[in-house]
C-alpha cells in the first residue's frame, strides 16, 4: 500500500451514505466514486485481510451488510473506517482508495472467482472462510 505519491489525485469530498451503504469520494482530477462497504471491507488493506505477504490473505465472507459507525482521517494521506463487524485496522490512502473506486468491477469479479474456487457462499460467516487463500489481486 503505496503512500501518496507526486501528482495523484486527492480527495476533495468525502460522504458516508449509510442508507445505501456506499462511501462516495470525488478526487482533484473530477473522478468521482461511490463504494460500497462490503467492497471496502472485503479489500481492506490491513494485515488481518491481507496478510504479511503473498498468498497470505484471507477471503473475507459475511460482509454483505457492514456499515462503516465511524471513519478518521490519517494526517492529509488516508482514512480510517470502523466498521461494525469491529474490523477497524485498514488505512485507506488516497490511492487505494482510488483504486478501489476506479476498478470496483473487476475487483468484484475477482472476488466472486476466490469464493467459487474456495467453495464457500458470499454469505457465510467468518468460520466458513478462515485460512482460505485469496490468491493475488492484481497489485491491490
Amino acid at each position: 500500500m503505496a503512500g501518496l505519491e507526486p501528482n495523484s489525485p486527492t480527495p476533495t469530498a468525502l460522504t458516508v451514505h449509510g442508507q445505501s451503504r456506499q462511501l462516495e469520494v470525488s478526487f482533484s482530477d473530477g473522478a468521482s466514486f461511490r463504494i460500497p462497504f462490503e467492497l471496502l471491507r472485503i479489500y481492506s488493506p490491513s494485515a488481518e485481510v491481507q496478510g504479511h505477504g503473498p498468498g497470505q490473505e484471507v477471503l473475507q465472507t459475511g460482509k454483505r451488510e457492514v456499515r462503516i459507525e465511524d471513519i478518521e482521517p490519517v494526517g492529509h494521506y488516508a482514512v480510517k473506517p470502523r466498521f461494525s463487524d469491529g474490523h477497524d485496522s485498514g488505512l485507506y490512502t488516497w490511492p487505494y482508495l482510488y483504486a478501489l473506486g476506479r476498478d470496483q468491477q473487476q475487483l468484484w469479479g475477482h472476488y466472486l472467482q476466490r469464493l467459487q474456487v474456495a467453495g464457500v457462499d458470499r454469505d457465510a460467516p467468518m468460520g466458513g472462510a478462515r485460512g482460505q487463500s485469496s490468491g493475488s489481486c492484481g497489485g491491490h
